[in-house]
């Protein structure tokens, strides 16, 4: 008998698959956008700055570490007089400091001219005729100061701000601050060219910050990592290991977790693992330069008959191809040029040549990509050593160290280019005019980046810790 009532107390079949599809199809899509919004959200909020302190001039650093300390009057800040006064006892024309060696010699007046160049007639050495053709698009600070006179101590502090081992490098903390902006690569990556410099990875550490803001270095080559390219065929025999890792890894943090905190070590580390995993399907197409045009590549120097002029002229082509793709911060360090890096106690004329030989067309090429890609706006670079050199000889051809005066310039986001800014003595050994020092720097760099430095703080050893410590100041004269 065929009821004519139903009570409707019934489970309805569920929808079939066409049914369902029909119906939610739009919200497929909406599903989607929200995992996009999300991501998004918590890449823009990864740093500490949820809100800029002011408006950036830049998103991104490229970093260009000219290891061993470039001679100030031989490449960016001219000096007549060493050639009225060469061969002249400096003892009888100015105090003389304790040097690295004391092995003063006679005043050593430069072996190459210096020209103007560009609209604004910035006068460069001879070792770099590319870079003096973009020399409009340099702030050249002639009257920069360090604390350190050996490579070690100085190094730390050019890159922590400080002259001790194991702070925070700035790399660190423009990541801290800021996060990133890619989530298949590091924030912070350091382009090995072949040379580690005094002090080690150190320079490039994280310091008593998280481990995720540490810098991640690659070398400029094809492969540019260990262990990159997965060993596993099947892919999901990867993911089933990634995924029991981080079970373990998770439940041996929240056995170890005080207050409901996981250790920061043990966070940083899944974090880590997660990354790299992504890594391997970001970083082979980062390294592989088969899409860049014949042009490009020999602008940069990959072609040129010098082998270290291929090695850096990769390197900053990887740096744009980094910048491209959200790195926030990147440092590059130089080659190995069969002596010894921009360290010349002895043969300056061929040693600087020859690091100048490597670094020169990279970096303008370097400048004039940005530029031509719109990205030049956004990147600030920074071109430095770790200290200067004396404007009299060690021994009778060579430079020692000097870190009373010394060159650097900056370029990009936000800085005013054809700027000279402060001045040296008339043989470049000591600041007359606009004394600065590398915390101010490191409080420009950030300024640049929309942080004020004396806010970006991380509370450790019962202190409220900072990059500039308790000084520094803004470098006003450089911005546009």
């Amino acid at each position: 008998m065929t009821p004519t009532h139903h009570c409707h107390r019934y489970r309805p079949l569920p929808l079939s698959r066409r049914g369902l599809l029909q119906q939610a199809s739009c919200g497929f899509g909406g599903i989607a956008a929200a995992a996009l919004l999300h991501r998004d959200a918590a890449r823009a909020s990864s740093g500490v700055v949820d809100t800029l302190h002011h408006p950036a001039r830049a998103t991104s650093v490229i970093f260009l570490y000219m290891d061993g300390g470039v001679s100030q009057v031989d490449s960016f800040d001219p000096k007549p007089r060493l050639a009225q006064d060469a061969g002249k006892d400096p003892h009888s024309l100015f105090k003389v400091d304790a040097t690295q060696f004391n092995n003063v010699g006679t005043v050593l007046p430069s072996p190459w001219q210096f020209k103007p160049y560009g609209k604004s007639g910035i006068p460069v050495s001879d070792l770099f005729p590319h870079i003096g053709g973009v020399v409009d698009e340099l702030a050249i600070i002639r009257s920069m100061t360090s604390e350190f006179p050996e490579h070690t101590n100085a190094n730390y502090f050019l890159h922590t701000g400080s002259g001790l081992q194991g702070r925070p490098s700035m790399g660190a903390w423009t990541t801290y601050g800021l996060g990133s902006e890619n989530d298949e690569l590091p924030g912070y990556m350091v382009l090995n060219g072949g040379l580690i410099p005094p002090g080690g990875l150190d320079n490039f550490t994280n310091g008593f910050l998280p481990a995720t803001y540490q810098g991640s270095v690659v070398k400029p080559n094809a492969v540019g990592l260990a262990n990159v390219q997965p060993r596993e065929k099947d892919r999901s025999h990867q993911v089933a290991k990634l995924d029991l890792a981080r079970r373990l890894d998770q439940g041996f943090a929240q056995r170890l977790a005080i207050g409901g905190q996981p250790p920061d070590a043990l966070e940083s580390a899944i974090a880590n693992q997660e990354l790299a995993y992504r890594m391997q399907t970001e970083v082979p197409d980062l390294l592989d330069l088969a899409s860049e045009t014949a042009g490009t590549k020999r602008a940069y120097g990959l072609e040129s008959d010098y082998k270290p002029t291929q090695i850096f002229g990769t390197e900053c082509l990887l740096a744009r191809r980094m910048v491209e793709r959200g790195v926030r911060f990147i440092e590059l360090t130089c080659p190995k040029v069969g002596g010894d890096r921009w360290d010349q106690h002895g043969n300056l004329k061929e040693g600087h040549e020859n690091n100048a030989r490597a670094v020169d067309q990279p970096i303008a090429a370097l400048i004039s990509d940005l530029r031509q890609r719109g990205l030049l706006d956004s990147t600030l670079v920074v071109w430095s050593g770790e200290f200067g050199r004396t404007p009299f000889a060690q021994g009778t051809n060579g430079r020692d160290h000097n870190p009373q005066a010394f060159s650097l310039w900056l370029a990009g986001g936000g800085v005013k280019g054809g700027t000279v800014i402060g001045a040296t003595d008339d043989y470049g050994y000591r600041v007359v005019e606009k004394k600065f020092m590398i915390h101010d720097l490191h409080a420009t760099m950030l300024h640049l980046l929309g942080i004020d430095h004396e806010r970006l703080t991380y509370r450790f050893s019962g202190r409220d810790m900072r990059l500039t410590d308790v000084h520094g100041h803004v470098i006003h004269d450089a911005l546009a």
